[in-house]
């Protein structure tokens, strides 16, 4: 990227963004399993599943599959099964990657407005940034239950820029996935994407995006504060 991006405001996403989750999601999934009496999942499987929310998650360890659907009765009993782990689990070995509180301190010197924009449900998002010590940086945080719609819905992006008095232009989003950038495209909104997270192998320089960083610490190296 030659040309920084001018913007008032940063929204970041939190599972594979800003915070590594995968360890506590597939304990909790394998908490889930085993309490169902199923064989557990290696953590490389788990993490390839992420990212389209707890449901599709509960889903895809009980059909070893990414689309298929579970036997209706299964998937009500390890849904609630994963929800009562996860809730205990939630910052038990999630961390911030490398970088992130170090671009996240650089960001808020500098002056940018940030805004955490998540699909993970808010009876884990707001803990797990209180545990982590991170809640201090965001202005606004919306979960995916805080709405009617979710990413790749662009009203997560939409909504935040309306509590921020400004237009999807001057904002950006940073995440890790296709459906960060689908959400901020449907947004009108510039996004930056992270070259590590759950990206479902998905190649994200393939994407429209207006780059692909490896580290939040170099964040502040793309885009410029808009007066």
């Amino acid at each position: 990227m030659t040309n920084k991006i001018p913007v008032k405001m940063v929204m970041i996403d939190l599972d594979g963004t800003l915070i590594n989750t995968a360890p506590d999601l597939a304990d909790s999934v394998n908490i889930m399993l085993e309490r169902m009496g199923r064989d557990i999942w290696p953590l490389d499987k788990v993490s390839g599943w992420i990212g389209n929310g707890v449901g599709r998650l509960v889903k895809r360890a009980l059909t070893n599959s990414m689309d298929a659907e579970p036997d209706s009765d299964d998937y009500d009993r390890g849904y609630a099964l994963f929800l009562e782990a996860y809730g205990e689990n939630v910052s038990a070995k999630s961390r911030p990657y490398d970088g992130v509180v170090a671009g996240l301190d650089k960001l808020k010197s500098a002056g940018f407005r940030l805004a955490c924009v998540t699909n993970k449900a808010a009876v884990f998002t707001l803990p797990l940034l209180a545990d982590l010590k991170l809640d201090g940086y965001f202005e606004l945080v919306v979960s995916g239950d805080s709405l009617p719609r979710k990413k790749p819905d662009p009203l997560p992006l939409t909504y935040a820029c309306e509590q921020f008095g400004i237009t999807p232009q001057q904002g950006v989003l940073i995440g890790d996935s296709a459906n960060d950038v689908k959400a901020a495209n449907a947004a009108g909104m510039p996004v930056i994407c992270v070259n590590y997270g759950y990206n479902q192998g998905v190649d994200l320089t393939t994407l429209q995006t207006q780059g692909v960083i490896d580290s939040l610490d170099i964040l502040d190296q793309h885009i410029n504060l808009l007066n």
